[in-house]
C-alpha cells in the first residue's frame, strides 16, 4: 500500500518561495501534485511521469518545478513567486504510470495534504 505525507507548506508573502515534500514516493507510479483552495474543486498543478517527463497546470508554468528523488523516494515541488491565489491546501498523489496527467481521478492514492498561505 502506498503512503505519502506531505510537509513544506506554510505562511509566506507574495513574491516568496516554498518547497512541498511528498514522503514516499514510488518510482513505478506517476506521481502528481493537487491543489484544492476554499469552495472550489480540486486542480492539478502539476505531475511527474515514470521515466521524468514532466506536465504543468498552463497558468502555472515557469513558476512552479516539479521533480522526484528516487534514492528517497521523495517527490517536491519547488514553488517561486508566489500569489495569493496560489493559498490552497496542496496534495501529492500517486496513479498507474500510463495515465500520467493532471487529471485527479486517474491517481489511487493521496497524502492528506498541507497548506500552503499567500498574503499580499
Amino acid at each position: 500500500q502506498v503512503q505519502l505525507v506531505e510537509s513544506g507548506g506554510g505562511s509566506v508573502q507574495a513574491g516568496g518561495s516554498l518547497r512541498l515534500s511528498c514522503a514516499g514516493t514510488y518510482s513505478n507510479y506517476c506521481m502528481g501534485w493537487f491543489r484544492q483552495a476554499p469552495g472550489k474543486e480540486r486542480e492539478g498543478v502539476a505531475a511527474i511521469a515514470t521515466y521524468g517527463m514532466t506536465t504543468y497546470a498552463n497558468s502555472l508554468k515557469g513558476r512552479f518545478t516539479i521533480s522526484k528523488d528516487v534514492a528517497k523516494n521523495t517527490l517536491y515541488l519547488q514553488m517561486n513567486d508566489l500569489k495569493p491565489e496560489d493559498t490552497a491546501m496542496y496534495y501529492c498523489a500517486a496513479g498507474p504510470s500510463r495515465f500520467c496527467g493532471l487529471r485527479s481521478y486517474n491517481y489511487n492514492y493521496w497524502g492528506q495534504g498541507t497548506q500552503v498561505t499567500v498574503s499580499s
